[in-house]
């Protein structure tokens, strides 16, 4: 009996020690199944997730210059609208749309109100007033950055104003993307900076221009129109908005009109607002083309400048207001956060109209062709022109106006960037 109960304990000793021997083979296949789960990639979800380290980013920004809505441009809109509305103005702007929908934020100096049909239609040159489907439609063909402060923003008087800033409201409250800068309806609106943000980058945008025609807000008005001699405001606004953002970018309607000079006054200011932290300036208002460059602070960062981008499109009836140009640039930001304006280009655009100041359109310097050329209506030309308007005309605007080094004449970069010549 001592001997079977001897077995017996025998024989449960060697069950556990086998039921032990199973349960750390258990164990360890189980730990090796983990070690090999994190040889492959798979995280632990018992660790706490670590964020992925900051990559570069870059955003395609365009500019384009003044958006001079004449009675010959929006009856052009009349002309080519069919029934479901009164203007249609992709016509107008039908050979650049593809550009401007490419790009990730898109500038337009609108220089002329739209009071929502409060005021009539017109298209004089001290006395603008643009239809209501001007606005829909540059939004449409892929403009979203709106600049008001301009030297035509109280051609309607306050009330004008007033009445386009409800305009644009109304668009934005359409359409998030849209930002609208450059006249204010109070302090409070005009400290609220504008700012968006594009592929993990900040943008803020300011607007300042030299004067408004003589025409001036009244002085109980609450409304805001910051202007160029404004320098202390200026400052203060680029500081504080180069703080809150990566980039400032600063719209200044300034210089000569009808002039290609760039005065020492608009370099002087252009080299304040880069100091004061701009990192791009686009001017617009002479209604002509000028120069650009690169400008340097103390401490070795740059800015960059287009001194005027011209018109856009307008009904204006000189050689040099036909010749005007689109900017085009990277904001860069790299893994630091560091950021840089790179890769910087300028386009020529030329607005053309046939007979009698018809079917006004713009066209990028690549796709203007000799025989509209030929067919193209000003009325006359500068002193000393041999023709009113031919190749030489339009390729010596650009030569003596763009550097080579930022100029763009062909639709992309692998094509030959050479001046077209009468065939």
């Amino acid at each position: 009996m001592k001997f079977q109960c001897a077995a017996l304990l025998a024989a449960a000793s060697i069950l556990l020690t086998g039921c032990a021997k199973v349960q750390n083979e258990q164990q360890e296949a189980e730990t090796q199944h983990i070690i090999d789960i994190a040889e492959i990639g798979i995280p632990d979800p018992t660790q706490p997730e670590t964020e992925p380290p900051p990559q570069p980013s870059s955003i395609r920004f365009l500019a384009v210059g003044d958006n001079l809505i004449h009675s010959c441009v929006y009856h052009t809109a009349e002309n080519h609208a069919d029934s479901s509305k009164s203007y249609d103005f992709h016509y107008c702007y039908q050979y650049i749309e593809n550009k401007v929908k490419n790009a990730d934020l898109a500038f337009i100096n609108q220089e002329t109100v739209i009071c929502n049909d409060e005021y009539e239609i017109s298209g004089s040159n001290l006395n603008f007033n643009s239809p209501v489907e001007l606005g829909y439609d540059l939004i449409d063909v892929g403009f979203d950055i709106f600049n008001m402060a301009n030297n035509h923003v109280l051609d309607k008087g306050s009330d004008g104003m007033r009445a386009t800033l409800d305009y644009w409201d109304e668009r934005q409250e359409q359409n998030d993307n849209v930002v609208v800068m450059g006249a204010y309806r109070n302090e409070e609106d005009m400290q609220n900076y504008r700012i968006t943000k594009v592929n993990d980058i900040t943008v803020g945008f300011l607007g300042y221009t030299e004067h408004t025609n003589g025409y001036h807000l009244p002085e109980a008005s609450e409304m805001i129109i910051p202007y160029l001699e404004e320098e202390t405001l200026i400052q203060q606004q680029i500081t504080e908005l180069a703080e809150q953002t990566d980039c400032v970018i600063v719209s200044a309607h300034w210089g000569i009109e009808d002039s290609h000079e760039v005065t020492d006054e608009v370099k002087d200011l252009a080299q304040k607002f880069v100091d004061w932290g701009a990192d791009v300036v686009i001017g617009t208002g002479p209604h002509t083309l000028e120069s650009m460059e690169y400008l340097t602070r103390e401490d070795g960062s740059q800015g960059f400048v287009f001194y005027s981008l011209g018109n856009f499109i307008s009904g204006q009836t000189d050689n040099f207001n036909m010749v005007g140009g689109m900017g085009e640039f990277e904001i860069c930001k790299d893994e630091s956060g560091v950021m840089t304006i790179e890769n910087v280009t300028l386009t020529p655009l030329i607005t053309h109209y046939e007979s009698n100041m018809s079917d006004v359109r713009v066209y990028p310097y690549y796709l203007y062709t000799n025989d509209l050329v030929n067919s193209h209506f000003i009325p006359y030309s500068p002193a000393g022109t041999a023709k009113r308007w031919n190749w030489d005309v339009i390729n010596t605007i650009i030569e003596q106006n763009v550097p080579e080094e930022f100029l763009c004449l062909a639709e992309t970069k692998d094509q030959p960037n050479v001046f077209k010549q009468a065939e």
